[in-house]
């Protein structure tokens, strides 16, 4: 029997130091549409029209270790936004609030024909990108 998903229903980051990722992302994700809906001292989750996002504090034994794209588990967080504004809007944003961008707003033909996206770094070095994928006419 096949399935089909209709994607991602949440998705929760654990973050090496939560009090310093919190300011982060309360701004990120309000800006990108989220409503808080659980605050506690360890985890804070929000929910959009399509997607449920939150973070959470990492086991005390790993507070302090930043985040390692060659581990298992997660190589890196990508946003689907409607449009290249979109994009360089995030870019703008998360870049006045301190990210680290590791590549900015640029079409990426190379990678995906109609692909334009970004890449930064949250305060552990979490990977996210932003993309936008043009359709094909």
């Amino acid at each position: 029997m096949d399935v089909d998903i209709k994607g991602f229903a949440h998705l929760t980051l654990t973050v090496s130091d939560f009090e310093a990722s919190l300011p982060f992302y309360k701004d990120l994700f309000a800006f990108i549409g989220l409503r808080e809906m659980i605050v506690t001292d360890d985890y804070y989750y929000c929910v959009g029209r399509r997607v449920g996002m939150g973070i959470q504090a990492c086991s005390p034994a790993l507070e302090g270790t930043r985040f390692d794209q060659g581990r298992t588990g997660l190589h890196h967080l990508c946003l689907s936004m409607e449009s290249r504004e979109d994009v360089n809007a995030l870019a703008e944003f998360v870049t006045s609030r301190g990210a680290t961008m590791v590549r900015q707003p640029a079409s990426q033909d190379d990678w995906m024909p109609g692909m334009y996206s970004c890449l930064f770094e949250d305060p552990d070095g979490i990977r996210i990108e932003a993309n936008h994928i043009r359709k094909p006419s």
